[in-house]
């Protein structure tokens, strides 16, 4: 029976050192709410640290024991790997790039290698407890080489991966050294999810310009495997928090709260220590309310409470000292004898007390300058019932995306920070409840076992997907029978296409000339006399016969407009006509005019507009607009629009490799070995065309093909082919 693993950085439950040994706490966070459901069930399992240094084998012996009770795996981190990967890598320059903190990120080889070792490590452990039909689902930054790794040990996997904090643009990624590393890392997953569309479409950016891998619709053609990229905004435990604030110990901390505070009015902030949260900007935000409204003086309290987070850290010390200075600052330059402007509590609080804040509260202050969710901003929502109240909510969070009925502010613009703060505090009753009611119908819906069903439900299908769309690998079984089936035959076709199947693709087409080694393998094939080697190729006849035509080959060139047996003139398939070109051309120049890098081949009857050069998100945009024009003139022109790979092509309808395939077949009838290889959209003409019996293989990525088997790259093409001789 197959089996879930969950793997992240950190287990739901914390080891700690007491007098009297051990213990161990369980997290109150949202991801270990969400999953409890999964990694409990019978046989699944949680793999990650323990968020303790355990060195000693009898104590890490006795930790395996306590945490496999709960359906858990840990993986022990020495004092170094914490230093190097956690502390290093992972927050030092993963963090800061993620958060568009740039200017923080630290490139350090020793740090990187600690990063790829404690991947390896995880991926020891993952494949310790996972069979072949289980399905692993990792997540975030810390181990974003992973679903590589674990791929390549076990190639069938469903893996699911995601990202809880964002994904910046590509500008920011490709400033790192690691990028294609990490890239290729998270594409191991066969899904791979974010909170917002914002933060997919960066990666998918990101993809296509650093690893040039294509998209639709979500789908990267990443080499031989189709990866899927979703967005799943993260809920909470809605029920959990509602309850929770409707409890007694909820009311009660309330209650003290409001004796503590008298009878002011109370903006609440809640985050933990981090220069990504805008913690400072919102203090300087509170303090021009009071200026600009000094009817609030004494009216109204900031809540402000910061959760301790590595202040041993230089620049988050920095950033402890700043925000003391401000609380320092707000409360001299403001306080009476009655009042204090700021309720300041750098300390971390009970849940139960946390749900009082929520209920005390009418203005939650959530401005983080970056944040992948923000999950705060939720558990007010969902912790208010029945009252009023708003939330002031940064456009630079991923709940943002979804809790519109907040009141929207750019963190960084202090002055609108503190007119929202203004608009909140004076806001009508009635438009409080209307929004609240709004965003906890959203919040109570999107909840956080929504997130878990509907990501787990996502992989499942994509792995289908995959499967459907799967050609079978060329593998050494199936190289096997091919060979025994050419030695057997006594007259064999073999239909090569020739830009990246033969010859691997170049920025300029005119440099993708045969080398020695091509020329070698040619002539070989077509020496032997059973055999009937075809290059069947959109190339032009004249380039064709150039490269190729001293040798004893068939062609078929420009896509079946013209072909050749060997010995042979070169002979038209059919009367065409070429005066659509007046028409189509300007049309062409005018996308090379906006693509800087494209430029426009012409062939005696077809013109090709080529894309390789350009910038490929921009190109990738001019190709569906030329695509989507070509296609509404083509109805009336008698012509067809052909995409392949980088280039797209306009030709008259009715000549396509597979007509001029077919030709050959019929011409013999004999042949029992069939080969067909090529690597674009055009060549499924050919595949279609191909008895049952024939062997076809895509070239490069996958895809939906009509191909029985794949191969990754020009030199496995070759490879096969030498081994048929």
């Amino acid at each position: 029976m197959s089996r879930t693993i969950i793997v992240s950085n950190r287990l739901p439950t914390k080891a700690h050192r007491t007098e009297g040994g051990l213990d161990f706490t369980p997290s109150e966070g949202g991801l270990a709410t969400g999953l409890g459901s999964i990694y409990r069930a019978d046989g699944n399992i949680w793999i990650g640290w323990p968020g303790l240094v355990v060195e000693e084998p009898a104590e890490q012996q006795h930790v395996i024991d306590q945490l496999q009770a709960d359906s858990m795996r840990p993986v022990f981190l020495t004092e170094t790997e914490i230093r190097d990967f956690y502390e290093g890598f992972s927050n030092e320059t993963l963090w800061p790039t993620f958060h568009y903190f740039s200017q923080y990120a630290v490139f350090d080889q020793q740090q990187w290698e600690a990063y790829v070792a404690v991947n390896e490590k995880f991926c020891e452990a993952v494949l310790q407890e996972a069979g072949p039909e289980d399905t692993i689902w990792v997540h975030d930054y810390q181990l974003l080489l992973l679903p590589e790794m674990v791929r390549k040990a076990r190639p069938d996997s469903s893996i699911g991966f995601f990202l809880h904090i964002p994904f910046p643009s590509h500008e920011i990624i490709r400033a790192m050294p690691w990028r294609e590393q990490l890239l290729k890392g998270m594409l191991g997953a066969d899904l791979i999810g974010f909170h917002t569309y914002g933060y997919m479409r960066h990666f998918l950016s990101a993809v296509s310009q650093l690893l040039g891998y294509s998209s639709q619709n979500g789908m990267i053609e990443a080499g031989t495997r189709s990866v899927l990229v979703d967005a799943f905004p993260m809920g909470i435990d809605y029920d959990k928090y509602a309850e929770l604030a409707a409890s007694q110990a909820a009311i009660q901390s309330e209650q003290t709260y409001r004796e503590a505070l008298g009878n002011v009015r109370v903006i609440l902030s809640i985050d933990r220590l981090d220069y990504t949260k805008g913690i400072a900007q919102r203090l300087l935000a509170y303090e021009l309310m009071l200026q600009r409204y000094p009817e609030w003086r004494e009216q109204v309290t900031l809540f402000m409470l910061v959760v301790p987070s590595r202040d041993q850290v230089e620049k988050y010390k920095e950033l402890k000292e700043e925000i003391d200075e401000l609380v320092g600052r707000i409360t001299s330059t403001y306080r009476t004898l009655s009042w204090n402007p700021v309720q300041y509590f750098y300390r971390s609080f009970p849940i139960e007390d946390l749900a009082g804040l929520y209920r005390l509260a009418e203005v939650a202050l959530v401005t983080p300058m970056r944040d992948g969710m923000n999950l705060v901003a939720k558990e007010f929502v969902a912790c208010k019932g029945d009252r009023p109240g708003v939330l002031i909510l940064s456009e630079r969070a991923g709940a943002a995306r979804e809790l519109s009925d907040a009141i929207i502010i750019n963190p960084s613009d202090m002055p609108q920070v503190a007119e929202a703060m203004h608009e909140a505090l004076i806001m009508p009753e009635q438009e409080q409840r209307q929004r609240m009611a709004s965003m906890q119908a959203l919040v109570q819906q999107y909840n956080v076992h929504h997130w878990v069903q509907l990501f787990m439900d996502r992989l499942t299908y994509s792995k289908i997907k995959q499967q459907t769309l799967a050609t079978t690998k060329l593998d050494a079984e199936v190289l096997h029978e091919m060979v025994e089936k050419y030695r057997k035959a006594k007259q064999r076709l073999l239909f090569l296409d020739y830009d990246g199947t033969l010859a691997p693709f170049t920025k300029n087409p005119q440099k993708a000339r045969p080398d020695e080694d091509l020329l070698q393998l040619l002539r070989a094939l077509s020496a032997d006399e059973n055999n009937r080697v075809v290059i069947i190729s959109g190339r032009d006849r004249s380039t064709l016969q150039e490269w190729l035509g001293h040798l004893p080959l068939d062609f078929i060139a420009e896509h079946g407009v013209w072909y050749k047996s060997r010995d042979e003139e070169w002979t038209m398939a059919q009367a065409l006509r070429s005066d659509w070109k007046l028409e189509i051309r300007p049309i062409l120049a005018m996308h090379v005019s906006r693509t800087a890098g494209s430029f426009i081949e012409e062939k005696d009857y077809s013109l090709v507009w080529h894309y390789r050069r350009a910038d490929a998100e921009l190109a990738a945009v001019r190709a569906r607009e030329l695509i989507s024009h070509l296609n509404f003139l083509a109805t009336n022109n008698d012509l067809q629009v052909m995409e392949g790979n980088k280039v797209v092509e306009v030709k008259s309808t009715g000549v396509n490799k597979g007509v001029a395939a077919a030709r050959w077949l019929a011409n013999y009838p004999e042949a029992n070995f069939i080969l067909a290889m090529g690597d674009d959209r055009t060549d499924e003409d050919t595949f279609r065309a191909m008895p049952e019996d024939a062997f076809t293989v895509k070239v490069g990525g996958t895809g939906r093909s009509l191909a029985l088997y794949h191969l990754s790259t020009t030199n496995e093409v070759r490879r096969t082919l030498r081994a048929l001789l």
